[in-house]
């Protein structure tokens, strides 16, 4: 019986030594550990027992390596995260640069224009007020121009009929001297006399 018992442990160590190959499966466990834990770890590893199987060690150093690239991977997303984030801010602050400047810009050519348009308007009506008065101007000199012309076309005519009066007279004096003397001169025929002046003229 003790045959048997003796017997009995190695055969149930077989069906015992079997299970353990899982039990690296819940190891994650150093995965969460601290640096400090790791690096121990690491220390322990490089020296395993010969009865221990290489696979294991294989496993154990796949272990090790997935922290630190999860870390790795961590830090490069965190990084890139911090590189994107920067960058969108530096292009909403372009944007709000670039959005005032334009703002800016057109304030200016609204204001500038604003003002030209003033100076044309008051160009304009300047223009049209001094246009109006130099019409004015024009038509009264115009009026004052035909007034004088028409003064001076009368004096021309009161000039005319004067010298014509002057002549009608001189014509009739004349008329009046040349019958004088043709009754002076028949008279004289009659009394067969000669006239004294111009007796003497002689």
């Amino acid at each position: 019986m003790a045959g048997e018992e003796t017997r009995n442990p190695e055969s149930e160590l077989p069906s015992e030594a079997a299970p353990p190959p899982p039990a690296p499966a819940p190891e994650p466990e150093p995965v969460e550990e601290t640096p400090k834990d790791v690096a121990e770890e690491k220390s322990v590893i490089p020296q395993p027992s010969k009865e221990e199987k290489p696979a294991e060690s294989k496993a154990l150093a796949l272990v090790e390596k997935t922290p630190k690239a999860a870390e790795e991977k961590s830090l490069e997303g965190s990084v890139h995260r911090d590189a994107v984030l920067a960058r969108v801010a530096t292009e909403k602050r372009l944007s709000l640069i670039r959005a005032w400047e334009e703002s800016e810009k057109s304030k200016s050519e609204n204001k500038a224009y604003k003002k030209l348009s003033a100076i044309g308007a008051w160009e304009n009506s300047k223009k049209a007020s001094v246009g109006a008065e130099l019409k004015q101007i024009e038509e009264k000199l115009e009026k004052k121009k035909a007034e004088y012309v028409e003064k001076l076309k009368n004096k021309i005519a009161e000039i005319h009929k004067e010298a014509e009066e002057k002549r009608a007279v001189i014509e009739a004096k004349r008329g009046e001297d040349l019958l004088k003397a043709e009754e002076v001169a028949a008279k004289y025929r009659a009394t067969g006399t000669t006239p004294k002046k111009l007796l003497g003229c002689f």
